[in-house]
C-alpha cells in the first residue's frame, strides 16, 4: 500500500494560486493584481482582479501611468481588493482572509477593514516606501488585521490545461 501524496500544495499556496490566476483576467498593461477571500473554513467566498468598473469600456477609457490625472488609468480602475470584495456572494466577510498578490493600498485598506477581514497575506510588498502603503498598514494594524507576507519555497504552480 503507497502513502499519500506529500507534494502537494499548501492552502496558502492553493489560495494564492487562485489570486494569481484571477490577476490574468486583468487587461492592465503594466499591473496586474488579483485577490481571494477565504472564510475561515477555507471556503472561497469572493475573487477579483485590477480593472474598470462593470459597463466602463476597457476600450475607451485609457490605460495610461502617466500625463494628466484624468488622462491616466487612476481615476478609473478598480483594484482587485474591492472587486473581489464587491463580488462576493456572502453577506458578511468577517473573520475572513483575503489572498492578495500586491501588497493593498490605503484605499483597499479601508474596505479590508469596514468589511470585517481579520487577515491579509500577500506576495509583494514593492510599494512599501510609498506613503499609500505606510498608511495602509497604520490603518490595518490598528485595526487589528493580521497581516503575512506569504513564504513558501514554490516560485511556480504550473496549470496544465491537457489533463
Amino acid at each position: 500500500m503507497s502513502g499519500k501524496r506529500m507534494d502537494h500544495i499548501t492552502w496558502d499556496e492553493y489560495f494564492m494560486g487562485i489570486a494569481v490566476l484571477s490577476s490574468l483576467r486583468s487587461k492592465d498593461p503594466n499591473t496586474q493584481v488579483g485577490a481571494c477571500i477565504v472564510s475561515p473554513d477555507k471556503k472561497i467566498i469572493g475573487v477579483g482582479y485590477n480593472g474598470f468598473p462593470t459597463g466602463c469600456s476597457d476600450d475607451e477609457l485609457p490605460w495610461e501611468r502617466e500625463g494628466e490625472w484624468i488622462n491616466t488609468k487612476y481615476p478609473y480602475v478598480c483594484h482587485a481588493e474591492l472587486n473581489a470584495i464587491l463580488n462576493s456572494p456572502v453577506s458578511s466577510l468577517r473573520g475572513a482572509t483575503l489572498y492578495v498578490a500586491l501588497f493593498p493600498c490605503n484605499e483597499c485598506a479601508k474596505a479590508i477593514i469596514q468589511t470585517g477581514i481579520k487577515k491579509v497575506v500577500y506576495l509583494s510588498d514593492k510599494y512599501e516606501s510609498t506613503d499609500q502603503t505606510k498608511a495602509s498598514k497604520m490603518m490595518l494594524r490598528a485595526a487589528g488585521v493580521e497581516l503575512e507576507k506569504l513564504e513558501t519555497g514554490r516560485k511556480e504552480i504550473i496549470l496544465n490545461l491537457n489533463a
